[in-house]
């Protein structure tokens, strides 16, 4: 009976990392034009009998603070406008690339973009990560852009814009925290670019929003943050209790490529089957690490092993977090050796003879395999 390697994916995530944006440097100054001119607008619009007091409105007073606030929430739109586009757009990508399986381009830290991508931490509740992430960062984009006009629709006022606001970036940046605290105490020395941007992105959203409120109205909503934050790590948490933790072997392995010599000669029978497997384009696709692609290569024997169309599913080694490379990847395989025959696929090594009748080689009557 053919024998049969299972493969194990073990268990990845989408990390991010935490980072703050600060205002531009000019935007104090902005403020400052913003608010002289809405005083201005104020004191020239008030109804005649207030005339009297209008003289004692000639500088900056907490009376003001509606003003500034307006002035400042605009801003804060057009912040919130721009940073969620760029989160769209990204994570847009990174759905894409979720749904069909593709490889990401990682400018930096080699493989690791696609690994995250890949792994079981990548979705929640069975919905990919990525598409999540690009509905928030949607959302906001959208809030951001139509508010950024004074455009708010019938029943929202501005109070309430700016609210919902804060909790779509506190829910966002809450998450972000959620995945650097899995990436620093499970996955340490996996990096992945997309989720450092998207980190940045989000505390920079969360902090942006955060500026426009006094501390009075911090402390008055702090209660309602806290119940966000409660709600998304309680829901994280509840769609990664049912992964399997990976074991400590599997967690720790870390196995450089080599290559093991076929010593058995070949047989004409062998070195036949072979040419016959390789023009009709038969693959098989195996594993460095993988025993019973090593018996395989032997029962060709050196020479014939030589002539088979062998696709190395690892090239590059295996260790936490190593995957497949695309050919293996859109092959589906299950398990390792995998034949792949005139469409037809076999797992498992198998006899040469199985071989030659799968492939429709005709076995002559002096060339019977031994």
């Amino acid at each position: 009976m053919a024998s049969f390697l299972n493969i194990t994916s073990p268990p990845f995530f989408s990390s991010r990392t935490s980072l703050s944006l600060s205002p531009p440097p000019t935007l104090t100054s902005q403020l400052t034009q913003f608010k002289v001119l809405l005083l201005s607008l104020y004191i020239h619009s008030r109804p005649s009998q207030e005339s009297d007091s209008e003289q004692h409105e000639t500088a900056p007073s907490p009376s003001n603070s509606a003003s500034l606030l307006s002035s400042s929430s605009v801003s804060t739109y057009n912040w919130c406008a721009g940073l969620g586009g760029v989160g769209f757009l990204e994570t847009a990508y990174l759905t894409f690339l979720k749904l069909t399986n593709s490889d990401a381009f990682c400018p930096i830290g080699g493989g690791n973009c696609g690994d995250v991508l890949s792994s079981d931490y990548a979705v929640v509740f069975g919905v990919p990560l990525p598409l999540i992430g690009m509905i928030s960062y949607g959302l906001v984009a959208a809030l951001g852009l139509q508010w950024s006009g004074k455009k708010f629709p019938i029943g929202i006022e501005e109070s309430n814009g700016r609210l919902l606001l804060l909790g779509c970036t506190t829910s966002m940046a809450v998450a972000s925290g959620y995945f650097l605290y899995i990436l620093s105490t499970k996955f340490s020395g996996t990096s992945c670019t997309y989720c450092l941007l998207s980190a940045f992105l989000s505390f920079s959203l969360f902090f942006i929003t955060l500026k426009d409120f006094d501390l009075e109205e911090i402390q008055k909503f702090l209660g309602l943050q806290l119940c966000i934050a409660s709600v998304v790590i309680f829901s994280l948490n509840t769609s990664y209790a049912t992964l399997q933790p990976a074991s400590s072997s599997l967690a720790d392995i870390n196995l450089e490529y080599f290559t093991t010599e076929i010593t058995t000669p070949s047989s004409p029978f062998a070195i036949s089957l072979a040419r016959h497997l390789q023009s009709t384009g038969a693959k098989m696709y195996g594993a460095f690490w993988c025993s019973h692609c090593q018996e395989q290569k032997q029962m060709f024997g050196k020479e014939a092993a030589e002539l088979l169309n062998y696709v190395e599913c690892f090239p590059n080694g295996f260790r936490k977090g190593t995957k497949m490379i695309k050919a293996c990847a859109d092959a589906k395989l299950e398990g390792f050796p995998t034949w792949v025959i005139n469409g037809q696929v076999l797992s498992g090594d198998q006899e040469l003879s199985e071989l030659a009748k799968v492939s429709g080689f005709k076995i002559e009557e002096s060339n019977q395999p031994s």
